[in-house]
């Protein structure tokens, strides 16, 4: 390694700071039993109650000692068989100034005392939380291993100036101190909801002896305030601050305890949720806020609109949040807007018909449909949520943006609705109009009939063929190769009469005849109107009769395969249940043996460990100092009591 990055490495503590922690509290345990706190009591203690072995307790109290975390004086004894013989002891940092009852006299080795609130930097590193030889931040307090940094983040020379990996993210600006109000303040109440368990065990990190490890104390009360005041200029400086709360805790519970488990998975949601909050703002706010119709708001940009498939599922309409190789992110419409990473070849456009996709049209699905329709009603109008710090300075790009979005959406929506009602109509209207064609030939051809009542001599005339010109005598079932049959009387006569040689000789007729033949127009005019009447009227009955009878059928229909469906949907989830609950019983017996057979064990084990210990006979605490043959004490405190009270009557012990 390059001896310039070696020159800036400083030696900061060697010592690990739980060890410190169980030296102090076996230091303050011996001392309150009014015992000088020596190696040989302090390793006793450590192995009995931590199990460490002897030497890492040596080892670890030396370095302790270097570190300025443990005093170690030469003590004088008062009394006992080591009374006026000078004892090498240890005392907590602070204690060892104080006047002794016993008359010691501390002898400190380090000549000039720690000044720990000088410190400028930590003492332990800020990506592993261990002691040892570290590289100090220019910019702020924190500390690393050279082992512990990726190349990129090594100082290049040791004479350049180095910023850590928190100094180089929190450089750029987020946003604003409002903004970063609005949306952090929703971390920040799930981060106290989940940090209810860190303080659990009892420790008081204000205690003067924990500011020894602890260089910035900081909770999530600190940071609830320092949000409040606008300190935070960046995401990454609140990302910090969480990543500190992860470093005190390992500092003072240990790198692998339960504690820093909590921490790190307390700082593993805020930046998952400090992750979605830079995927989309809006997004994120809406879906904390919960304002109503909230997934039906559209983004800037808009997201699109899809139809995503899970495994086991139908196609279902959801919004893309982002993609990832052949993998996207969507989140569904519907109740639980769940979100899911679906395979590319299972999203389709929103644009592919319904019919296309095959779906199964549950109550869910319609619901998400509908939700689908309000948000593609609200991108056509430009319905944008805004809150009160946006209504000011609204831009109005947004809808110059999305136009054409609108626009192929709006028609994609338009063809949905219209597939969708087709599609149960189809149907209806296709055994109708066979139905029909049946019930309209036959009158067709009476029709026919009763035009062709006419003059024996006109019909028998080899005349030409004459084209029908009288609409109002048309009948409108009849096809196109019966219309030479739809003449009138008026319109065959007339025409009769000027295209054939024979009607020359007619045009000497009498007025009588005239009169006639209007007669015969009128009588032939209204049969044929009675007739159309009656054929329409038939005919409105005949649909309307088989309309009602398809409809029928296909709700009956559609009824059967509705109950044979729920039938075997219920009969599948009750066997599935049913196993389910036959695998769970199973695998639950078989952990609540395995779990009193482990109980037995332990029970029997700490039962031994009792029966080998030796307990106060006026407290029941573990005891020291043995008396006769079944009393024993704890301090001389307790002897005293109990000799006074009871036992210097029933005393064993030869004087």
């Amino acid at each position: 390694m390059n001896k310039e990055i070696m020159s800036r490495v400083v030696k900061k503590r060697q010592a690990d700071p739980k060890v410190v922690q169980y030296v102090w509290a076996a230091i303050e345990v011996i001392r309150n039993q009014k015992q000088i706190a020596n190696m040989d009591r302090i390793s006793k203690y450590l192995s009995r109650v931590f199990g460490m072995h002897p030497k890492e307790t040596a080892r670890q109290l030396s370095l302790a000692v270097k570190d300025g975390l443990v005093v170690e004086t030469l003590t004088v004894g008062c009394k006992g068989s080591k009374a006026g013989i000078e004892q090498e002891g240890y005392w907590l940092p602070g204690d060892e100034m104080e006047p002794k009852a016993e008359g010691s006299k501390a002898i400190t080795e380090q000549d000039c005392f720690m000044e720990w609130e000088t410190e400028s930097h930590d003492w332990y590193c800020f990506e592993c939380h261990l002691p040892g030889d570290v590289l100090t931040c220019d910019n702020c307090f924190r500390v690393y291993h050279l082992k512990c940094l990726s190349e990129e983040f090594k100082p290049r020379d040791g004479g350049s100036h180095w910023q850590c990996v928190v100094c180089r993210g929190s450089k750029k600006k987020n946003l604003n101190k409002q903004e970063m109000s609005k949306y952090l303040r929703f971390i920040v109440q799930r981060m106290k909801e989940r940090a209810v368990d860190l303080n659990k065990k009892g420790k008081d990190t204000k205690h003067p002896m924990f500011k020894r490890l602890i260089h910035t104390a900081l909770d999530v009360s600190n940071i609830h305030e320092n949000l409040s005041e606008g300190k935070y200029k960046s995401f990454e400086e609140f990302k910090a601050d969480a990543q500190l709360i992860v470093h005190n805790t390992a500092i003072l519970y240990g790198v692998h305890s339960d504690q820093a488990e909590i921490a790190r998975l307390l700082f593993s949601d805020t930046c998952h949720e400090l992750n979605e909050l830079l995927l989309c703002k809006n997004c994120f706010y809406l879906s904390n806020a919960r304002p109503d119709n909230w997934f039906c708001y559209p983004c800037s940009p808009s997201h699109d609109l899809v139809w995503a498939k899970m495994k086991g599922f139908g196609y279902w309409p959801a919004k893309v949040l982002q993609r990832e190789d052949n993998q996207v992110d969507v989140r569904f419409f519907g109740h639980q807007h769940q979100r899911a990473w679906i395979p590319s070849d299972n999203i389709q456009d929103i644009k592919v018909s319904v019919q296309q996709l095959q779906v199964k049209r549950s109550n869910g699905w319609k619901k998400a449909c509908e939700e689908l329709e309000v948000y593609q009603r609200f991108l056509r109008e430009g319905r944008f949520w805004k809150t009160k710090m946006e209504d000011a300075n609204m831009p109005h790009q947004h809808l110059q943006q999305n136009q054409s979005q609108r626009q192929q959406q709006e028609g994609s929506g338009r063809t949905e609705r219209l597939e969708r009602t087709d599609e149960a109509e189809s149907s209806i209207s296709s055994t109708s109009n066979e139905q029909l064609k049946g019930s309209q030939e036959p009158k067709a051809k009476k029709s026919r009939r009763s035009q062709m009542v006419e003059p024996k001599e006109e019909a028998s005339d080899p005349e030409p063929e004459m084209e029908a010109v009288s609409s109002s005598q048309e009948i409108p079932v009849s096809s196109a190769p019966q219309q030479p049959e739809k003449l009138s009387v008026s319109t065959q006569t007339k025409k009769a009469n000027g295209g054939s040689p024979r009607t020359l000789h007619r045009g000497t007729q009498t007025n009588s005849d005239g009169a006639c033949q209007n007669m015969c127009h009128e009588k032939y005019t209204k049969v044929f109107n009675d007739v159309k009447e009656m054929m329409k009227a038939d005919n409105k009955r005949e649909t309307e009769r088989v309309v009602r009878e398809a409809l029928e059928k296909l709700r009956a229909e559609m009824e059967e395969e509705k109950r044979q469906a729920v039938s075997k949907a219920v009969a599948g989830a009750q066997a599935e249940m049913e196993r389910k609950c036959k695998q769970v019983k199973e695998k639950c017996k078989e952990e609540l043996v395995e779990e009193v057979k482990k109980l037995v064990a332990q029970h029997k084990q700490f039962i031994s460990q009792t029966k080998k210990k030796q307990w106060c006979y006026n407290c029941e605490e573990e005891a020291m100092y043995h008396c006769c043959w079944n009393t024993s004490y704890c301090s001389i405190k307790c002897q005293q009591e109990h000799w006074h009270a009871d036992h210097k009557r029933t005393c064993r012990r030869k004087r």
